[in-house]
């Protein structure tokens, strides 16, 4: 009952937004009902929501305003100038027909292919908003059931063999602003980022089953994944999903510092944050090269791990700069996962590339969790300079399990009520 009853109070504080100001400067609002959208919940509306984007981007943009209501739609694409508000009430419905949704050349899994496009797309956007107390629905369920249909007759079936569409796909876009919004039951991951600068996601809701596999847990339903993006601003939002929360992206193999197409993540804040289930507060990974400059702050914890950091042995990987500050682990899961990450490896026969962690300080970290958890590489990653401080928590074990790092530091950490000096690396420190 208190862990329910926390919860109730932290999800109330988040949840009081209002609703986003017009991003572009301009009051004209186009009601979808206007071009004759129905909201029944039956009826298919792509092209009556499309013709108000439309109209709104002709006429010099505004807002396309989704009013209460259950509106189904296939893929929409949103034009410069125009900002979509979902009122109080309004569930934008994703179609359960995969053909709803064109099949174009993409940005997915750290390369560019033709594949499903999302429910909502945004191309060179600037100075947008998305917002409103609305739902985005992406009617997941017979996307998820195709998925562990397929990987139960073939194991070797992969994220992109069944095609499911993302929630919100968002690339080239610059000072966008997404608020309010709850995303609900994607068929893949809610909030996909790509090569976008000064971002803010506030007050929003990412849901999705996370319990027991096969049929209880949405595949690779992350929350927000930062692909290759600068200036991203996480704030008041919830989450509770099958996958990674909050998952830093970019290119991934052995050529992926040489890809145009990929750039560093850079200059991250995740802030007032609340994670009930998934893979981890923030995960760099799976693909990714460069991710630095990563701020989290006054997070809460209830299962997924602190610090989750995927090193592919097939890729060349630098992760620095990261600071985790005030965070709270209420039932938490571990505070480390740091540890190889070989999900489709493919080295393409060249050799091992090099991989370096260094630079990460956590610090005023309290409460109850699982363990420490662990700091491992691979052979070719170099892991140096972790500063943990001011830490006091209570865990149902004490192992931790440490590979080779460089300048581990241990600073007023105290478990289960006692001092814990800063462990030896190769070892597997236990109670």
């Amino acid at each position: 009952m208190k862990r329910i009853s926390l919860l109730y109070i932290l999800c109330s504080i988040i949840m009081t937004s209002a609703v986003a100001n017009n991003g572009n400067g301009n009051d004209k609002r186009y009601n979808i009902t206007e071009q004759g959208a129905l909201g029944d919940g039956k009826t298919l509306n792509t092209q009556k929501i499309q013709a108000s984007i439309d109209a709104c981007a002709q006429n010099g943009g505004g807002t396309v305003v989704i009013p209460k209501g259950v509106f189904v739609s296939g893929a929409l694409f949103l034009k410069r100038g125009v900002n979509v508000e979902l009122q109080e009430g309004a569930v934008l419905k994703g179609s359960t027909n995969i053909n709803d949704y064109p099949k174009l050349n993409t940005r997915i899994e750290g390369h560019f292919e033709p594949w499903r496009v999302a429910l909502i797309n945004g191309d060179s956007l600037e100075h947008v908003t998305i917002s409103g107390a609305g739902i985005l629905d992406g009617s997941g369920e017979p996307f998820w059931k195709e998925f562990y249909s397929r990987r139960e007759a073939d194991n070797k079936t992969t994220n992109l063999n069944v095609e499911r569409p993302r929630l919100t796909f968002i690339q080239h876009s610059k000072d966008v602003k997404i608020s309010g919004i709850t995303f609900l039951n994607s068929g893949f991951w809610n909030l996909h980022l790509y090569h976008c600068q000064e971002v803010t996601v506030e007050y929003c809701r990412f849901h999705a089953p996370s319990g027991p596999k096969p049929y209880h847990q949405a595949p690779s339903s992350d929350g927000i994944d930062v692909d290759c993006s600068q200036g991203i601003y996480i704030r008041h939002c919830f989450f509770s999903v099958g996958d990674d929360c909050i998952a830093l992206k970019g290119s991934k193999g052995p050529f992926a510092m040489q890809d145009q197409s990929g750039m560093p993540v850079e200059n991250i804040e995740i802030s007032d944050c609340i994670f009930e289930a998934g893979g981890g507060i923030v995960t760099f990974g799976s693909e990714a090269t460069i991710v630095r400059n990563v701020t989290i702050q006054r997070c809460t914890t209830l299962r997924p791990t602190v610090l989750r950091l995927k090193l592919r042995p097939d890729t060349p990987q630098l992760y620095e700069n990261i600071t985790m500050d005030d965070i709270t682990l209420v039932d938490g899961g571990a505070i480390f996962k740091v540890s190889p990450w070989t999900q489709y490896f493919d080295l393409k026969g060249q050799a091992p590339p090099k991989a370096q962690v260094r630079g990460i300080k956590i610090s005023n970290v309290h409460g109850k969790g699982s363990s420490l958890g662990e700091i491992t590489g691979h052979n070719q990653a170099t892991i140096s300079d972790i500063l943990v401080e001011n830490v006091d928590v209570t865990l149902k074990s004490t192992d931790f399990h440490l590979g080779n790092v460089q300048n581990l530091r241990f600073k007023n950490v105290k478990v289960n009520g006692k001092n814990l000096p800063t462990p030896e690396p190769k070892t597997m420190v236990k109670k």
